[in-house]
């Protein structure tokens, strides 16, 4: 978030009088209607292919900015009554320095060659659709809210894909079934559409439109159109989702224990942009473990929502605050303190209609021990104006027999990317209010207010926000609360020194971050930080100093540990942080940084690295590791924390992971195996065994196991 001073604004004045197209023609892509589907392989051998129109208009976005691409890609689109399909050619001069390193579901594709898909069903220039293949076939995907400012990467939607490496590079067939999506109710779709390659070996970046560098490919409102579409008849009408399930639980304190469990969940189209979800005995067994972090604040972690059930069409629910609040976290139902409580069931209804995106969720945990069955419930609206603006509201409640908790908010944000001509901006407002019953009510609000300048050179942001001492959102995530707080920052990005090797540069003269408190009014803390330098290399590489000037008065004492306690007082802190790492795309990466300065009464320093070895596309390994060390008076704190994962992909529908944790401060030993197989698209079969040891490392027993079996089928029709 960023101030302007003086200097950046004559800076921002003269980068915002070049203007340039970043679209070619043709900018429409019209799809072929073929009465029935092709053989889904890879390779474009069909008729249909040669017959149907051929798009190659590509420009790079990086490393050259609206230069011909260095290597060619042609796309082409198919359509039957229920489907569609997308052939792709990328033609490689050196096909075998292509860099596929991934077979599984959901691969990390930054790190090698892929091609992206990006559709907006509604055409509303906001909302749509990424998918994502590599040349070894593999899939991930997305839903985009917002033109990105709601990323899920947990959605999976219902589709398939192929793909081959020959003498000329590589092609690859996506199928897209049209019940995936939601669409207008029209005889003939109009549809947004983008696609993006990358070749990681070059760092290079083509988009078929909108290749500015001040957009991404999910700025849909750059895209191109999809036309041709007619009489499509993919409406999911019905989708029945059956699952069972049987475990045991394994303890040395108890005899085993064992479960079967069956459930449902039934999606139905109410408009074909309007989608309802009901969910009955819903269970979360095949759902990974999370990864336990060592906290040396006084303020709560953010863990994120990994459950399926919650993540399709999760931005229609989005409403975000400062400082990482949220007034909806879904990870408030049915989780408490890392243990599932029993869901009973819910619905929920989510989608578009005309220019309104709805939200609409209700469930019933069950009770367990001291916790309440509950009920939890939330209803977000939101109103597109204008070509990307919208106002929206929210309202969110949480009761049982012993309390009730309600929170009302209203937001608005004004848009644009033709700023001083092709340049983006936002200015926004979110204000909230909270009810809880028997509880004071007053001093209840919270609001944010925000204008962003967010783009490649220069990047500026004002923000100001509080949160008073009584708001308190029960279906939210609150960071922390009697607040008021005031953000600016400035962020230059000049692309200097190219024929160095040097791809980009980042300088950060100012980023402030201030607290005070809201009853009194007295600064509570700040946080000034400085960059320097920081250096992106065109080989991949990077590294980044940061200087960090800080200021903390606790309300109260805080524990780091049982042993260790921070009193209160007034802290001044100066820290150091060198940091950077390795191209990810190597076959062998790593990344890392050090930190050291004050903290508190005494003085910390703390490092941390993560690497990677992709040893082939069926087997990769990950490992991450972090050391804090703090000399305090009140004692001496040393924490480690590592973790590790092992995947093994059998083909892009088979694959096993074994995920390990040790956290010494937590004193947390534990390991999560998984499978996951999926028989049909839509389908999947899980095993799942978690086991947890007992303290006293080396000689530590396994103290609890919990292993389950869980089949979930697709019927559609």
């Amino acid at each position: 978030m960023n101030i302007k001073s003086p200097v950046f604004l004559i800076i921002l004045l003269l980068i915002s009088t070049v203007s340039f197209s970043q679209h070619s023609n043709p900018d429409t892509l019209n799809a072929k209607f073929i009465p029935q589907g092709i053989v889904l392989n890879g390779v474009l051998n069909e008729a249909e292919w040669s017959s149907s129109q051929v798009i190659s208009n590509f420009r790079q976005r990086e490393l050259k900015e609206g230069a011909e691409p260095t290597e060619r890609t042609e796309v082409s689109v198919l359509y039957t009554q229920s489907a569609l399909y997308i052939g792709i050619k990328c033609f490689d001069s050196s096909p075998d320095k292509i860099i596929a390193r991934f077979l599984q579901r959901d691969f990390d594709w930054g790190q090698e060659d892929n091609f992206e898909v990006i559709m907006s069903p509604f055409n509303d220039k906001r909302n749509g659709y990424l998918f994502i293949i590599n040349p070894n076939g593999a899939r991930a995907d997305a839903q985009i809210t917002n033109e990105g400012e709601y990323f899920n990467v947990d959605w999976n939607g219902v589709w398939d894909a192929a793909a081959v490496i020959n003498e000329d590079g590589w092609s690859a067939e996506i199928y897209i079934p049209f019940s995936t999506l939601q669409y207008p109710d029209k005889q003939e779709q109009e549809w947004g559409i983008n696609f993006e390659r990358n070749i990681r070996r070059k760092n290079e970046q083509v988009l078929w439109q909108g290749w500015s560098r001040n957009y991404e490919v999910e700025t849909i409102s750059q895209a191109g159109v999809l036309a041709g579409l007619k009489d499509i008849k993919g409406k999911l009408r019905w989708e029945i989702k059956p699952y069972a399930l049987g475990g045991v639980n394994l303890s040395n304190q108890q005899n085993p224990g064992y479960n079967g469990k069956v459930g449902l969940d039934i999606n139905k189209n109410l408009l074909s942009t309007l989608k309802l979800n009901l969910t009955v005995n819903t269970d979360f067994a095949q759902v990974e473990s999370d990864r336990i972090q060592v906290n040396l604040s006084r303020f709560s972690i953010y863990y994120p929502e990994k459950r399926d059930f919650f993540l399709e069409g999760a931005g229609n629910y989005d409403f975000s605050m400062a400082n990482g609040n949220t007034i909806f976290y879904s990870r408030k139902i049915g989780i408490n303190n890392f243990e599932l409580l029993p869901v009973l069931g819910g619905a929920r209804v989510y989608g578009k209609v005309s220019n309104t995106n709805i939200g609409f969720l209700s469930l019933q945990t069950g009770s367990r021990d001291s916790t309440p069955s509950t009920n939890y419930s939330v209803i977000r609206v939101r109103q597109d104006i204008g070509a990307r603006s919208s106002i929206g509201f929210i309202t969110t409640s949480t009761a049982n027999g012993e309390s009730s908790n309600q929170v009302f908010g209203v937001d608005g944000k004004y848009v644009t990317s033709k700023f001083l001509k092709n340049k983006n901006l936002r200015i926004g407002a979110v204000f909230a209010a909270s009810l809880t019953k028997g509880a004071d009510n007053s001093k209840n609000l919270s609001y944010l207010l925000y204008a962003e300048y967010p783009n490649d050179l220069l990047s500026a942001v004002v923000a100001t926000a509080s949160v008073q001492k009584n708001f308190n959102p029960e279906l939210g995530f609150l960071r922390r609360d009697n607040y008021r707080e005031y953000i600016a920052a400035v962020e230059f990005r000049p692309r200097w020194f190219t024929k160095y090797g040097i791809k980009q540069l980042e300088f950060t003269p100012f980023e402030m971050d201030l607290y005070l408190n809201d009853e009194t009014g007295k600064i509570e803390s700040y946080d000034l930080q400085f960059c320097p330098l920081a250096i992106n290399f065109k080989s991949g590489e990077w590294i980044e100093f940061n200087i960090e000037r800080s200021f903390d008065s606790p309300p109260e004492a805080f524990d780091l540990n049982d042993d260790i306690t921070i009193p209160l007082g007034d802290y001044r802190m100066m820290n150091y942080v060198i940091q950077g790492g390795t191209f990810d795309a190597r076959k062998i990466y790593i990344m890392g940084y050090f930190n050291w300065g004050d903290f508190y009464t005494g003085k910390g320093k703390s490092l941390g690295t993560n690497w990677g070895w992709n040893i082939n596309r069926h087997l990769n390994l990950e490992a991450e590791y972090s050391y804090n060390d703090l000399d305090l008076p009140q004692g001496n704190l040393i924490t480690n924390e590592l973790s590790g994962r092992i995947r093994y992909s059998f083909n892009t529908k088979l694959n096993i992971s074994l995920f390990a944790q040790w956290n010494s401060e937590e004193d947390i030993l534990g390991f999560n195996f998984r499978l996951h197989w999926i028989p049909k698209i839509g389908s999947d079969f899980y095993f799942v065994i978690n086991q947890n040891y007992g303290e006293r490392l080396p000689y530590r027993r396994v103290q609890q196991t919990n292993a389950a079996a869980k089949l979930v089928w697709r019927f559609a029709f």
